[in-house]
């Protein structure tokens, strides 16, 4: 049997209800239904003028019936007589326009057998004798038929529609995906080289197994594609689908496990049984960790369904009872919750990172986006690329949707710069409300705000370039102030935290200083800098007092395995890492307060500046700390409300605003928020 015959026959089996002989039996119903109610019209409704007995047999003595029928009942006492005759008064005809009238007439009459026997000789009167059994078997047996079908369709139908196989809950969920479904393939993913490579191995494979076979390889049993959400694992797996000839089965992680207890083992078994009858083929399981966490880890006693799950899946991957040729791909953000007897070789023999992109990633995954937008000539996507080190391939996806949709609205025929560069600002900060009232007062508190912080970025050595500052709202900040690095952030320096730990001091510094009072726009500030300094010390090792050691486990608590974990660190220890994160906080502080009051002239420079202009860019600013003089920014005329700095800049790397609270190698800096 073919593949396509194959595919047909699943499609066939796992189809649509609308496909299946069921749907027909509705119209069925229907069809029986008009012979009866035609036969119970034709038998109750009365056919003419009704005739009793007397003028029946006047009918008769004065040869006035021109043709009729007399049903014959042996069970009834009066036959029934259908038929046509005169118009008559007194057994006289009656004519009209000279014309005789002959009229339909219906007569239930008791008819002795030598009647019927001379009125059948006159050749006008005929008999029927009508199948008895046959009508009482159909009224006797088709309401019930009737009723019986109208509770299939009411009832059993609704239910499998509503949960799909509901009276079959153990069936699989798995989805045979087929070319003519499924159009993407390696093509379409880009900014993950080595993982593609790795997966397009198992394609491969599967077209000549004999080659890796000949030295002794054998075909891996499943692979884990690990990497942060939105970095293409699922795309991954499509592209996958759609290179391969071998049949290739899509399930979700939270489609084994239901309110029933025994679904999901049932579910895996079903699901590997048809993974046998279509061998070889590919199993695609995405966010199995909804049935791959650990086991025993779960508070309390009891038997968990998840449990039950995962053994069926890790009997079936690799136990007495396996078959070659059936690989499992899997896909999950959380490899840290998965249970470690998943993860060892024979069951899943590959661990497949898909990462962020890097710059000449994040260009060829904005090359691939772009085939379905209109762009201008000029638009130059490697600007867009170096702007936005840290943003996975579904960010910039929704970039350039955002972008387009920004276009739409101003009624351009094509996406320029500026709008890709607005829409990189909101996808990363939030969109712009300028709508939001703010006061002359909380403005120029504000505007001081991130003048300090601007400062201090341009005063710092070590410091990521500024991109621009503003005082308009955007997202959940009344101001911002963003800076860009040169090249993508893979690993902190202790230099550049201190530096950073600076400027973000800079807020609430330079707001003290313009009005003797301070407020909570710098909530996010302390708890930036609280986060990095606690890194510094806890985890990368940066103080000179504790020394190289980690204390503490940065892990999330899961499912209470570590809620009765003692810390690793005695009190004291606890209060000098309290003492180190104040100091270098401390630190920080002091010395943005003395660079603000050595240049507080260029400070309130730069903040009389926002106040007028609203934005300025990094230029701008840094020109006024260098030089003392502020060149304006030239204003589109055609925009209205004035769109501030044009974030176009030579120097667009940006990085994920969260702090370093990760693991030493990794993160990105954060810009300083008000």
């Amino acid at each position: 049997m073919s593949d396509t015959n194959k595919n047909r026959d699943e499609e066939k089996r796992n189809g649509d209800l609308r496909n299946s002989p069921q749907r027909y039996l509705l119209w069925i119903a229907v069809a029986a239904m008009v012979p009866l109610l035609f036969m119970a019209s034709r038998g109750n409704g009365p056919q003419g003028r009704t005739v009793q007995q007397p003028e029946f047999m006047v009918l008769v003595e004065s040869n006035l019936v021109t043709e009729a029928m007399i049903t014959y009942d042996p069970q009834a006492f009066l036959q029934e007589v259908q038929g046509k005759a005169y118009k008559h008064a007194d057994g006289v005809k009656v004519s009209e326009g000279g014309k005789e009238v002959v009229e339909p007439f219906m007569a239930r009459v008791r008819l002795p057998e030598q009647l019927e026997l001379q009125l059948i000789r006159t050749g006008k009167f005929k008999v029927r004798q009508p199948n008895t059994v046959l009508l009482q078997l159909l009224w006797g047996v088709g309401p019930l038929v009737l009723i019986a079908i109208a509770i299939w369709f009411v009832f059993i139908r609704q239910i499998r529609m509503a949960g799909k196989g509901a009276l079959s809950f153990g069936k699989s969920k798995a989805r045979l995906l087929t070319k003519e479904k499924n159009k993407v393939t390696f093509k379409d993913v880009a900014g993950v080289d080595e993982a593609k490579e790795e997966v397009s191995e198992l394609v491969e494979f599967l077209r000549d197994p004999k080659k890796f076979q000949k030295l002794g390889g054998r075909i891996p049993k499943g692979i884990l594609m690990v990497g942060a959400p939105g970095t293409g694992k699922t795309l991954l797996a499509k592209a996958i689908a759609g290179e391969a000839d071998a049949a290739f089965f899509s399930i979700s992680g939270s489609d084994f496990v239901e309110m029933f207890v025994g679904v999901g083992a049932s579910r895996v078994r079903d699901m590997f049984e048809q993974a046998r009858k279509n061998t070889p083929c590919l199993v695609f399981i995405d966010e199995i960790d909804a049935v791959g966490r650990s086991r025993g880890v779960g508070l309390g006693g009891g038997n968990d369904e998840r449990e039950q799950t995962l053994n069926a899946l890790l009997v079936e991957m690799d136990g007495f009872d396996t078959t070659e040729g059936i690989i499992i791909i899997a896909a999950t953000n959380r490899p840290d919750v998965l249970d470690p007897a998943l993860l060892r070789p024979g069951r899943f023999d590959r661990q497949v990172s898909v990462p962020l992109p890097d710059i000449r990633g994040r260009e060829s995954i904005l090359k691939v986006h772009a085939k379905n937008v209109k762009l201008e000539n000029g638009v130059d996507l490697s600007v867009i690329a170096r702007g936005t080190p840290g943003f996975s391939g579904a960010e910039l996806a929704n970039l350039l949707n955002e972008a387009a949709l920004l276009a739409a609205r101003q009624n351009k025929k094509a996406v320029g710069m500026p709008e890709l560069e607005e829409a990189r600002d909101k996808v990363r900060w939030g969109r712009e409300r300028r709508s939001l009232a703010m006061t002359e007062e909380e403005k120029r508190f504000t505007a001081w705000h991130e003048a300090g912080h601007a400062l201090l970025n341009v005063l710092c050595e070590n410091t990521h370039p500024l991109h621009k500052v503003t005082i308009i709202p955007r997202g959940q900040a009344l101001g911002a102030t963003m800076n860009l690095p040169k090249e993508d952030v893979w690993s902190h320096r202790r230099k550049q935290l201190l530096d950073q730990l600076c400027m973000i001091m800079g807020g609430r510094i330079a707001e003290e200083m313009i009005s003797g009072d301070i407020s909570s726009g710098a909530s996010m500030d302390i708890q930036q800098a609280t986060n990095i300094a606690r890194a510094m010390v806890c985890q990368f090792g940066m103080s000179t007092k504790l020394g190289m050691i980690q204390f503490g486990n940065d892990d999330e608590v899961f499912l209470g395995r570590e809620m009765m974990r003692r810390k690793d660190y005695s009190d004291d220890t606890a209060r000098q890492i309290d003492a180190e994160v104040k100091s270098l906080i401390d630190g920080a502080f002091q010395r943005a307060s003395d660079l603000l009051q050595t240049h507080r002239d260029k400070l309130e420079m730069i903040a009389n500046a926002l106040l007028e202009h609203e934005t300025l860019d990094g230029k701008q600013v840094e020109d006024i700390v260098r030089n003392g003089r502020f060149t304006p920014p030239e204003i589109p005329k055609d925009v209205d409300p004035p769109r501030g700095a044009q974030a176009a800049t030579p120097l667009p790397e940006v990085v994920k605003p969260t702090p370093p609270k990760i693991g030493p190698g990794l993160g990105s800096a954060a810009p300083a928020t008000a």
